[in-house]
Protein backbone atom coordinates (compact mmCIF):
# COMPACT_ATOMS: atom_id res chain seq x y z
CA UNK A 1 0.00 0.00 0.00
CA UNK A 2 1.32 3.47 -0.82
CA UNK A 3 0.97 6.20 2.12
CA UNK A 4 0.30 9.36 1.95
CA UNK A 5 1.68 12.15 4.99
CA UNK A 6 0.35 15.09 5.32
CA UNK A 7 2.55 17.43 6.68
CA UNK A 8 1.53 20.81 5.04
CA UNK A 9 0.01 23.03 8.78
CA UNK A 10 1.62 26.00 9.16
CA UNK A 11 0.73 27.63 13.19
CA UNK A 12 -0.49 31.11 12.78
CA UNK A 13 -0.19 33.77 15.16
CA UNK A 14 -2.04 33.15 18.18
CA UNK A 15 -2.55 29.49 17.45
CA UNK A 16 -1.02 27.43 20.38
CA UNK A 17 2.17 26.14 18.66
CA UNK A 18 3.21 29.40 17.04
CA UNK A 19 5.99 30.66 19.68
CA UNK A 20 7.31 27.17 18.51
CA UNK A 21 6.94 27.06 14.94
CA UNK A 22 7.08 31.19 14.35
CA UNK A 23 5.75 30.41 11.14
CA UNK A 24 7.30 27.54 9.88
CA UNK A 25 5.96 24.32 9.29
CA UNK A 26 4.70 22.46 11.85
CA UNK A 27 6.08 19.20 10.53
CA UNK A 28 10.05 20.21 10.96
CA UNK A 29 9.21 20.76 14.86
CA UNK A 30 12.47 19.25 16.38
CA UNK A 31 11.73 16.27 18.60
CA UNK A 32 14.35 14.39 19.91
CA UNK A 33 17.15 15.72 18.10
CA UNK A 34 15.17 15.24 14.22
CA UNK A 35 12.29 16.90 12.55
CA UNK A 36 8.77 15.44 13.76
CA UNK A 37 8.20 14.29 10.41
CA UNK A 38 11.49 12.24 10.44
CA UNK A 39 10.42 10.08 13.16
CA UNK A 40 6.83 9.23 10.68
CA UNK A 41 9.47 8.82 7.82
CA UNK A 42 11.43 6.55 9.68
CA UNK A 43 8.43 4.41 10.50
CA UNK A 44 6.95 4.28 7.29
CA UNK A 45 10.75 2.98 5.92
CA UNK A 46 10.20 0.34 8.18
CA UNK A 47 7.39 -0.92 7.74
CA UNK A 48 6.96 -4.01 5.35
CA UNK A 49 3.31 -3.11 4.13
CA UNK A 50 4.45 0.33 2.64
CA UNK A 51 5.75 1.00 -0.95
CA UNK A 52 5.75 4.25 -1.51
CA UNK A 53 5.38 7.86 0.17
CA UNK A 54 4.23 10.90 -0.97
CA UNK A 55 4.71 13.92 1.27
CA UNK A 56 2.38 16.76 1.16
CA UNK A 57 3.46 20.35 2.16
CA UNK A 58 7.35 20.01 2.29
CA UNK A 59 10.01 20.57 0.07
CA UNK A 60 12.90 18.00 -1.68
CA UNK A 61 15.45 20.15 -0.22
CA UNK A 62 13.85 19.66 3.47
CA UNK A 63 17.13 17.31 4.17
CA UNK A 64 14.54 14.40 4.60
CA UNK A 65 15.23 10.67 4.36
CA UNK A 66 12.75 7.57 3.47
CA UNK A 67 13.77 4.34 2.33
CA UNK A 68 10.96 4.13 0.14
CA UNK A 69 10.84 6.02 -2.96
CA UNK A 70 9.60 9.20 -1.68
CA UNK A 71 7.37 11.98 -3.50
CA UNK A 72 6.56 15.75 -2.65
CA UNK A 73 3.82 17.29 -3.32
CA UNK A 74 3.13 21.31 -2.49
CA UNK A 75 0.68 22.49 0.26
CA UNK A 76 -2.30 23.26 -1.49
CA UNK A 77 -3.59 25.22 1.94
CA UNK A 78 -6.37 23.03 3.16
CA UNK A 79 -6.26 19.92 4.78
CA UNK A 80 -8.60 18.16 2.54
CA UNK A 81 -7.43 19.53 -0.90
CA UNK A 82 -3.70 18.24 0.50
CA UNK A 83 -5.17 15.00 1.16
CA UNK A 84 -6.52 14.96 -2.51
CA UNK A 85 -3.30 16.70 -3.73
CA UNK A 86 -1.43 13.13 -1.99
CA UNK A 87 -4.13 10.60 -3.39
CA UNK A 88 -4.00 11.46 -6.96
CA UNK A 89 -0.13 11.13 -6.65
CA UNK A 90 -0.06 7.89 -5.97
CA UNK A 91 -2.14 7.29 -8.82
CA UNK A 92 -0.06 8.92 -11.13
CA UNK A 93 2.88 6.65 -9.78
CA UNK A 94 0.43 3.84 -9.44
CA UNK A 95 -2.87 3.93 -11.40
CA UNK A 96 -3.61 0.19 -10.13
CA UNK A 97 -3.47 1.72 -6.20
CA UNK A 98 -6.66 1.08 -4.63
CA UNK A 99 -6.19 1.85 -1.27
CA UNK A 100 -4.05 4.89 0.47
CA UNK A 101 -2.81 5.10 3.96
CA UNK A 102 -3.19 8.60 5.07
CA UNK A 103 -0.50 9.59 8.08
CA UNK A 104 -0.48 12.65 9.33
CA UNK A 105 3.12 14.33 10.03
CA UNK A 106 2.41 14.71 13.71
CA UNK A 107 2.30 11.47 15.39
CA UNK A 108 6.14 10.95 15.71
CA UNK A 109 5.86 7.72 18.19
CA UNK A 110 4.07 5.31 15.45
CA UNK A 111 6.03 2.64 14.56
CA UNK A 112 6.39 0.55 11.78
CA UNK A 113 4.73 -2.84 13.37
CA UNK A 114 1.94 -0.24 14.31
CA UNK A 115 1.72 1.02 10.19
CA UNK A 116 2.09 -3.01 9.30
CA UNK A 117 -1.34 -3.71 12.01
CA UNK A 118 -3.27 -1.00 10.66
CA UNK A 119 -2.60 -2.01 6.81
CA UNK A 120 -3.61 -5.42 7.50
CA UNK A 121 -6.19 -4.95 9.51
CA UNK A 122 -7.72 -3.14 6.64
CA UNK A 123 -7.93 -5.84 4.35
CA UNK A 124 -10.45 -7.72 5.30
CA UNK A 125 -13.48 -6.12 4.15
CA UNK A 126 -13.30 -3.99 0.43
CA UNK A 127 -14.53 -0.25 2.02
CA UNK A 128 -14.25 3.15 1.28
CA UNK A 129 -13.30 4.20 4.73
CA UNK A 130 -11.10 2.61 7.54
CA UNK A 131 -11.31 5.15 10.76
CA UNK A 132 -8.84 4.82 13.49
CA UNK A 133 -10.52 5.19 16.60
CA UNK A 134 -8.26 4.92 20.36
CA UNK A 135 -10.03 4.27 23.43
CA UNK A 136 -10.05 6.37 26.08
CA UNK A 137 -8.61 3.97 28.72
CA UNK A 138 -5.73 2.66 25.74
CA UNK A 139 -4.69 6.14 25.22
CA UNK A 140 -4.62 7.56 29.00
CA UNK A 141 -2.58 4.29 29.90
CA UNK A 142 0.20 4.77 27.30
CA UNK A 143 0.01 8.73 27.62
CA UNK A 144 -1.53 10.20 31.32
CA UNK A 145 -1.26 14.02 30.38
CA UNK A 146 -2.18 13.80 26.90
CA UNK A 147 -5.47 15.91 27.07
CA UNK A 148 -6.86 14.54 24.60
CA UNK A 149 -10.56 14.98 23.44
CA UNK A 150 -13.01 11.97 23.73
CA UNK A 151 -16.42 11.22 22.11
CA UNK A 152 -18.67 8.69 24.89
CA UNK A 153 -20.21 6.87 23.42
CA UNK A 154 -22.95 4.17 24.42
CA UNK A 155 -20.39 0.91 24.29
CA UNK A 156 -17.23 2.83 24.03
CA UNK A 157 -15.33 6.19 24.92
CA UNK A 158 -13.04 6.79 21.85
CA UNK A 159 -10.70 9.74 20.28
CA UNK A 160 -9.87 9.95 16.60
CA UNK A 161 -6.77 8.54 15.49
CA UNK A 162 -4.29 10.42 12.72
CA UNK A 163 -3.90 7.43 11.02
CA UNK A 164 -6.51 5.97 8.27
CA UNK A 165 -7.13 4.52 5.28
CA UNK A 166 -9.30 5.71 2.02
CA UNK A 167 -9.95 4.10 -1.33
CA UNK A 168 -8.21 6.28 -3.82
CA UNK A 169 -10.89 6.80 -5.95
CA UNK A 170 -12.79 8.28 -3.38
CA UNK A 171 -10.73 10.54 -2.52
CA UNK A 172 -9.44 12.12 -5.79
CA UNK A 173 -13.54 11.88 -7.35
CA UNK A 174 -15.77 15.24 -7.69
CA UNK A 175 -18.13 13.00 -5.58
CA UNK A 176 -20.52 15.29 -3.22
CA UNK A 177 -19.11 14.57 -0.22
CA UNK A 178 -15.22 16.07 -0.90
CA UNK A 179 -17.73 19.74 -1.44
CA UNK A 180 -20.19 19.06 1.39
CA UNK A 181 -16.46 18.51 3.83
CA UNK A 182 -15.28 21.45 2.73
CA UNK A 183 -18.52 23.68 3.36
CA UNK A 184 -18.86 21.99 6.40
CA UNK A 185 -15.77 22.24 7.87
CA UNK A 186 -16.08 25.56 9.71
CA UNK A 187 -19.64 25.47 10.06
CA UNK A 188 -21.48 23.78 13.18
CA UNK A 189 -24.61 23.93 11.92
CA UNK A 190 -23.65 22.59 8.45
CA UNK A 191 -21.53 19.81 10.19
CA UNK A 192 -24.53 18.61 12.27
CA UNK A 193 -26.52 18.75 8.77
CA UNK A 194 -23.75 16.45 7.41
CA UNK A 195 -24.09 13.70 9.95
CA UNK A 196 -27.71 14.14 10.30
CA UNK A 197 -29.89 15.81 13.37
CA UNK A 198 -30.75 12.60 14.39
CA UNK A 199 -27.27 10.94 14.58
CA UNK A 200 -26.09 14.22 16.64
CA UNK A 201 -28.92 13.91 19.03
CA UNK A 202 -27.80 10.29 19.59
CA UNK A 203 -24.68 11.05 20.13
CA UNK A 204 -25.34 13.48 22.35
CA UNK A 205 -27.55 11.54 24.57
CA UNK A 206 -24.77 8.85 24.41
CA UNK A 207 -27.59 6.65 23.53
CA UNK A 208 -25.47 4.86 20.01
CA UNK A 209 -22.63 2.33 19.84
CA UNK A 210 -19.64 2.98 17.73
CA UNK A 211 -20.59 0.66 15.08
CA UNK A 212 -24.09 1.69 15.07
CA UNK A 213 -22.75 5.87 14.64
CA UNK A 214 -20.14 4.70 11.95
CA UNK A 215 -22.93 3.00 9.54
CA UNK A 216 -25.45 5.94 10.14
CA UNK A 217 -23.13 8.16 9.21
CA UNK A 218 -21.19 6.43 6.69
CA UNK A 219 -25.10 6.10 4.88
CA UNK A 220 -25.75 9.47 4.40
CA UNK A 221 -22.66 10.24 3.47
CA UNK A 222 -22.70 7.50 0.49
CA UNK A 223 -20.15 5.60 1.45
CA UNK A 224 -18.91 2.41 3.16
CA UNK A 225 -16.67 2.40 5.94
CA UNK A 226 -15.70 0.73 9.70
CA UNK A 227 -14.11 2.17 12.51
CA UNK A 228 -11.04 -0.27 13.77
CA UNK A 229 -10.25 0.00 17.17
CA UNK A 230 -6.72 0.34 17.52
CA UNK A 231 -4.75 -1.11 20.20
CA UNK A 232 -1.54 1.28 19.79
CA UNK A 233 -2.23 5.18 21.41
CA UNK A 234 0.82 6.16 19.35
CA UNK A 235 -1.80 6.37 16.37
CA UNK A 236 -3.87 9.04 18.08
CA UNK A 237 -0.95 11.08 20.26
CA UNK A 238 -0.79 14.22 17.65
CA UNK A 239 0.98 17.61 18.66
CA UNK A 240 -1.50 20.23 18.30
CA UNK A 241 -0.50 21.78 21.81
CA UNK A 242 2.74 22.79 23.87
CA UNK A 243 2.14 19.75 26.66
CA UNK A 244 1.50 17.30 24.03
CA UNK A 245 4.66 18.40 22.28
CA UNK A 246 6.32 17.90 25.61
CA UNK A 247 4.96 14.90 25.99
CA UNK A 248 6.40 13.60 22.90
CA UNK A 249 9.60 15.16 23.18
CA UNK A 250 10.62 13.18 26.33
CA UNK A 251 8.72 9.89 25.25
CA UNK A 252 10.85 10.16 22.29
CA UNK A 253 14.30 10.63 23.59
CA UNK A 254 13.71 8.20 26.14
CA UNK A 255 13.26 6.01 22.97
CA UNK A 256 15.98 7.30 21.48
CA UNK A 257 18.16 6.69 24.75
CA UNK A 258 16.96 3.54 25.79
Amino acid sequence: MDAVVIAGGIPQEGEPLYEYTQGASKAMLDIAGKPMVQWVLDALSGAETIENVVIVGLAEDSDLTCSKIAYFVPNRGDMIENVRAGVNKTLEVNPKTSHVIIVSSDVPAITSEMLDWLVNASTERDLDLYYTVIERQVMEKRFPTSKRSYVRLKDVEVCGGDVNIIRASLATSDSEIWSRLIDARKNALKQAALIGFDTLILLLLHAVTLDRAVDKVTKRLKITGQPILCPFAETGMDVDKPNQLEVLRADLIQRSTG
